[in-house]
């Protein structure tokens, strides 16, 4: 999974389940995580356990289903 070390990765539906499985093998494999989904204290909750196991991501509250919130997202 080398190949995805210092890459910008955007996940949605990061709080949870599949979503937050993928963050946090991203982030252990040297991608930079960006993780939105609606729920921020567990968005919180993942980005600190990332950082705390030496990878690097931030979060983004976001609902996919919102047009607005999927532009500001990908800005």
């Amino acid at each position: 999974m080398e190949n995805v070390k210092s890459k910008v990765i955007i996940i949605t539906g990061a709080s949870s389940g599949i979503g937050e499985a993928t963050a946090k093998l991203l982030a252990k494999n040297g991608a930079r995580v960006i993780l939105a989904a609606r729920r921020e204290e567990r968005l919180k909750d993942i980005v600190s356990e990332i950082g705390q196991n030496g990878g690097h991501s931030v979060y983004f509250q976001a609902d996919v289903s919102s047009y607005e919130d999927m532009q500001k997202l990908a800005q």
